[in-house]
């Protein structure tokens, strides 16, 4: 898979016009998968009131998608609002935002990732399996849900 050129990853406000519309497109490609219960992504007024680190990847300056990290306290820290735009999938750029998400954790001395995914989020899987994270069961707020996995990893 070729590292691509012209990334950047930076900090930026979920509710910028960027992050909103890279966080819709996410919505709008969740929306027919998984009923309303089974879907615990953030909305952007809940991922600044909770203070989640957020960030937008670029693509050759063009925004196309987006993460956050969501530190509880020194004992792990929750991937939030994993994206990348379907045409920029492939490209490694999901790779460098789990990496950079897990730099700017551990800078905070945070070295426990774990996140939650839909079960028909395929790539995401392959994604998270390839990267180390493993199988654990629901944690902090999460309930058993069959339509959710989670995953954690250590740095």
């Amino acid at each position: 898979m070729p590292l691509a050129m012209g990334v950047s990853i930076e900090p930026a406000s979920p509710d910028s016009p960027a992050a909103r519309r890279i966080i819709a497109e996410l919505e709008a490609e969740l929306d027919p998968l998984y009923p309303e219960e089974s879907r615990h992504g953030y909305s952007v007024d809940k991922l600044l009131s909770e203070g989640v680190d957020f960030f937008l990847v670029h693509y050759r300056e063009k925004p196309v998608g987006c993460g956050g990290v969501q530190l509880n306290g020194t004992e792990y820290g929750e991937l939030k609002r994993m994206y990348i735009s379907p045409a920029f999938r492939g490209l490694g750029l999901a790779r460098r935002l789990v990496d950079h998400l897990a730099e700017h954790a551990l800078q905070q001395g945070v070295s426990i990732l774990r996140l939650e995914t839909g079960v028909h989020q395929a790539e995401a899987i392959r994604l998270y399996e390839g990267m180390g994270f493993r199988r654990i069961p629901p944690f902090g707020p999460y309930r058993p849900d069959p339509l959710s996995l989670f995953f954690e990893r250590a740095s």
